[in-house]
């Protein structure tokens, strides 16, 4: 059993499995609902999972966080869409220590929370290596993979090393049958994870295709692997803007790897083709916008993965305008 309190903020496909996780590790753990309240208070939390399917038939379930105690850790598990709402939702569960970890697609996430919460407050960023969706109220589907990635954001945006409250938080999650892995350098790892989100995520929803499809698609793979290329690109640019010489880029063969390792990937509906399928705002600015800026701030030419921001970004405005 830990000591250390958690709040689920979102309690989607990524806050409800490795919120299940925790508190299948025996960490309390807080889950904040929405529509599926009702049904998880009553029935608990369901994971499908390649690795063997587990439930918590209890759970304590709060439709807002006005009812949960305050907590060690607040994991933002919410779509970057909806961070305008984390100062609000947050004020009530804060203690003094209160630190924050975000399992959030995309880059520059922890500098958006560093600017609401304060200079003090401990910051964390969490990339998940992971194929899951929701799948029915209170259940998640784990599909394949499943580690994770942590690391301690600095505001001078430096490695921030391996600190004890890092190596807790990691602790806390192996003991929920998660595989960590703890990072020093969390801008790199954001770029690393980018490498596979930028041409995946938007090119399943430009394209109306599964990541089997765009792999079995020879100008699809072709087009990913060079929007890949502009993604370290861009990621050594960053590097040695904030770090000179300091040789903060990613080796060339992740591309290689990250193609392999999506071709034999279970067929999969990306956490953004979803969005799009179910109506939802996509996040645009966060995976594509945000790197994007950091990019020209660093003089790197990201010339497709502009172009794949602009796309997607009058596809979600020609949505959210047949919506409303």
């Amino acid at each position: 059993m830990t000591s250390r309190r958690y709040a689920i903020i979102g309690t989607g496909a990524v806050g409800g499995y490795y919120g299940t996780c925790l508190q299948r590790g025996g960490a309390e753990v807080h889950f904040l609902l929405h529509s599926d309240y009702d049904h998880v208070a009553q029935y608990g939390l369901v994971v499908e999972s390649v690795a063997g399917d587990f439930a918590l038939p209890q759970v304590q379930a709060h439709r807002s966080t006005a009812t949960m105690p305050t907590v060690d850790v607040v994991i933002a598990a919410l779509k970057t869409t909806h961070n305008g709402l984390l100062p609000e939702l947050l004020s009530p569960i804060l203690g003094p220590e209160t630190a924050i970890l975000t399992l959030q697609n995309g880059f520059g996430i922890e500098d958006e929370l560093a600017a609401w919460m304060g200079a003090d407050r401990a910051i964390f960023g969490g990339l998940c290596i992971i194929c899951a969706n929701k799948v029915g109220p209170g259940t998640v589907r784990h599909i394949d993979y499943g580690n994770l990635l942590l690391g301690q954001y600095r505001r001078d945006r430096q490695p921030a090393g391996i600190s004890p409250q890092l190596e807790a938080i990691g602790q806390d999650f192996r003991a929920g049958q998660v595989a960590v892995e703890l990072v020093s350098d969390l801008r790199l790892a954001r770029w690393r994870k980018l490498v596979w989100n930028i041409p995946f995520n938007g090119l399943s929803v430009v394209m109306n295709a599964t990541t089997t499809e765009m792999m079995a698609d020879p100008n699809i793979r072709q087009l990913a692997e060079q929007l890949m290329v502009e993604v370290l690109e861009a990621a050594q640019r960053d590097g040695e803007l904030i770090s000179p010489g300091q040789g903060r880029h990613l080796p060339k063969e992740i591309v290689a790897h990250m193609l392999a390792h999506t071709e034999q990937m279970a067929p999969y509906r990306t956490s953004m083709k979803i969005d799009f399928d179910e109506g939802r705002p996509l996040e645009v600015e966060a995976i594509y916008g945000n790197p994007i800026r950091a990019a020209q701030a660093a003089e790197a030419a990201v010339p497709k993965i502009e172009m794949l921001y602009h796309q997607l970004k009058a596809i979600d405005r020609r949505q959210s305008k047949s919506l409303s």
